[in-house]
């Protein structure tokens, strides 16, 4: 699935990154790495959300997050 359609309030792990090559450098510079957690606080209308990741808030829009890969976080029983 793709972080676009990710559930507000959720965690998921990074499992890959599909933009162009300079957006995939900056999220990596970011901590937007393969197998990072991240929690999605928030998600607007038009598609743009915000997105926390090692302690820091993120606002995507939608063109990036529908091509971040994520599964989602298994919890603990």
């Amino acid at each position: 699935m793709t972080l676009y359609e990710a559930q507000k309030q959720q965690s998921y792990y990074i499992s890959g990154l599909y933009v162009e090559p300079a957006v995939t450098r900056r999220l990596q510079a970011l901590g937007l790495n393969e197998g990072t957690l991240v929690k999605v606080l928030n998600r607007k209308r038009r598609g743009a959300m915000i997105i926390q990741v090692r302690g820091t808030r993120l606002a995507l829009g939608r063109h990036i997050s529908s091509n971040i890969e994520v599964r989602q976080k298994e919890e603990k029983a």
